[in-house]
């Protein structure tokens, strides 16, 4: 007997399986092909888990040298290299030049393009000229510049498909970050919180680059596309005007909140994930109240922008902790039933697990134990607190007012994970985390907001937490639904190198002073390392050809933790607090731009 129960059960079916066929087919084939890769993120769940098995943890440690490539350019080589159809592109920091290289030759040029920016821009990146790389789709590469200009390449012959603008840099907005391709769009985001940049998101349709929708990070509901009824945080309604409650007076229109992290997307509940950054100013006793939604994980449609539910992790945010950072899409048992899970590593130094499909919370835990900004997040659900972390009024930046310094905050602003994007293998069930471990003095003091300047409001000074014999990274396992580290390896520096997991049993990853390091997936145990030229803060990406599989890595200094060298800074609160913390990198790498493959001998 057919109720209207079971109907309308079978509709909903009917529904979410419409939405996955309606995926873009493309790039769903292509994520299906491990032989290639067509996203930064590997997959749209963004595990950064290759299926490929040809390397191994038993063979290796007799990779070599395959090949290499030279940039042209320095600064921080951030992101990893795409491979389509026997062709490598590659992209570079500023100016964002993009080569596409024939697998065939040993990456021999095919085709170059070299955008023409005004190099004004890079006056407002505030943490290095990175960009974190290119997407493709249905026969184009896309590019988003440093000055916001999104364009489409034509993947054959570099020609221009169609461009358009997503920003103005006179404002203080710019881009470092990627996109991705969703169905018939473009996901696009954009950087400039300290500049006092209003934060959005976009989706441009991929046929010709017009804008679909676009959904602000503060401000009225409409700007933001938050339904007060349906959109939920942690079960409830958000109600009306959830983020002007949340400021005073104007401050949200110039209230940062920048998603210039990465994206993930659930083609069956037709969702995309990121998150926004911090609140503008860093001096949070200009901006009273909780600041929503700045440090925010967002859930939206992909076809409207439409906010399904969102969750704040650092209310108010007085440390600088963006929430930025990759949504990890997995499916795993919890209390005996698969859920679908979103797991999350903030800077602000705890792991979040939740039900992507409602926004539950369900695991929230330190994955730095030196964490003393708070003592942990509420997990009683009966709480009128609940969600929201338990802070220690001792490691704040406001009790005292401005032009206080307050000292031993943990983590840094830099976070006890930055934007360096962790991997989760199926096979063991861990996720690996590339980790930061720094702690910070803090100096909030009253900034006036002027258009395309700095609009920060503190200053900083970091260095090595407590605890670790002066080292200021680990790389780590972690159990996402018990909230607890599975095995850590100790790092002299931040590992700033995104993470890879491979079938083989092996995850990847590169560290500051640049060496390429393999490590079994169970243990942790060091298999491999290989120095490349310079200091590694890109991704680490494998693929195949002709059968054979290689490991491929971006090496160049920068990023925010490398900002002191790849810049030449010599003031010692310049970079952030960045210069001094990492002022030993001088000893162990120099400025670089260079892709290395890696591959087995011939023969294994």
């Amino acid at each position: 007997m057919v109720t209207a129960k079971s109907l309308a059960a079978t509709l909903a079916g009917a529904l979410l399986a419409l939405g996955a066929a309606h995926a873009n087919e493309d790039v769903q084939k292509r994520i299906a092909d491990p032989s290639g890769q067509v996203l930064q993120t590997v997959d749209y769940a963004n595990t950064r888990y290759s299926r490929l098995d040809q390397i191994t943890a038993a063979n290796v440690g007799k990779l070599a040298v395959a090949w290499t490539f030279s940039t042209g350019v320095l600064r921080g080589h951030e992101g990893s290299p795409l491979v389509v159809d026997g062709v490598m592109y590659v992209h570079t920091p500023f100016p964002n030049i993009v080569y596409a290289l024939d697998l065939e030759h040993d990456g021999r040029i095919l085709w170059k393009y070299e955008p023409k920016q005004d190099r004004a821009v890079t006056a407002i990146m505030c943490c290095d000229l990175i960009n974190r790389g290119l997407a493709y789709a249905e026969g184009m590469v896309f590019l988003h510049q440093a000055d916001t200009t999104i364009v489409a390449l034509d993947a054959r012959t570099g020609a221009v498909r169609w461009k358009v603008a997503n920003g103005d840099p006179k404002k203080g907005e710019s881009n470092t970050a990627t996109v991705m391709p969703v169905k018939d769009k473009l996901i696009v985001g954009i950087a400039g919180a300290e500049f006092g940049a209003r934060g959005h998101i976009s989706a441009y349709n991929l046929k010709d680059g017009t804008l679909a929708w676009r959904a602000y990070s503060t401000g009225p509901d409409a700007d933001m596309l938050l339904d007060p009824e349906k959109t939920t945080e942690l079960g409830k309604p958000v109600g009306a005007d959830s983020s002007l409650k949340s400021w005073q007076g104007d401050q949200w229109k110039i209230g940062g909140g920048a998603p210039w992290g990465w994206f993930a997307y659930d083609p069956g509940l037709n969702l995309v994930y990121y998150g926004s950054a911090n609140p503008s100013t860093w001096n949070p006793s200009q901006r009273p109240g909780e600041n929503k939604w700045s440090d925010t994980i967002f859930a939206r449609d992909a076809d409207t922008g439409v906010a399904r539910w969102v969750y704040q992790m650092t209310p108010h945010d007085q440390w600088d902790f963006d929430g930025v950072n990759e949504m990890i899409l997995t499916d795993q048992l919890v209390d005996g039933r698969t859920r679908k899970l979103l797991t999350h590593f903030d800077r602000n130094g705890f792991a979040y697990t939740l039900d992507r499909t409602t926004g539950a919370l369900l695991v929230a835990e330190k994955f730095d134990p030196t964490v003393n900004w708070a003592s942990g997040i509420d997990m009683d659900t009966a709480s009128p607190t609940y969600g929201r972390p338990i802070l220690d009024p001792t490691h704040g930046t406001e009790a005292k007012g401005e032009d206080e310094t307050y000292t031993g905050i943990c983590p840094a602003a830099l976070g006890a994970k930055n934007q360096q994007p962790a991997a989760y293998s199926p096979l063991t069930g861990l996720f690996y985390v590339p980790t930061n471990h720094l702690c910070m003095d803090y100096e909030p003091f009253h900034v006036t907001y002027t258009p395309g300047q700095p609009y920060v409001g503190a200053t900083l000074t970091m260095y090595p937490a407590p605890g670790g014999d002066g080292r200021t990274g680990s790389f780590m396992a972690w159990d996402n639904v018990k909230g607890l580290v599975a095995w850590s390896v100790p790092e002299r520096f931040s590992v700033w190198s995104g993470a890879l997991a491979t079938a083989g049993g092996v995850v990847f990853y590169g560290t500051l002073e640049g060496y390429l390091k393999a490590v079994d997936a169970a243990t942790g145990k060091e298999l491999y390392r290989f120095k490349t030229p310079s200091g590694i803060v890109g991704n680490v990406m494998t693929y195949t050809h002709r059968g054979r599989q290689y490991v491929a890595v971006l090496s160049g200094i920068g990023g925010w933790a490398g900002i002191g060298l790849a810049a030449g800074l010599a003031d010692p609160d310049a970079g952030s607090g960045a210069k001094d913390a990492y002022a030993a990198l001088n000893s162990y790498t120099a400025l670089g731009g260079q892709l290395t493959v890696f591959a087995l001998p011939d023969g294994l």
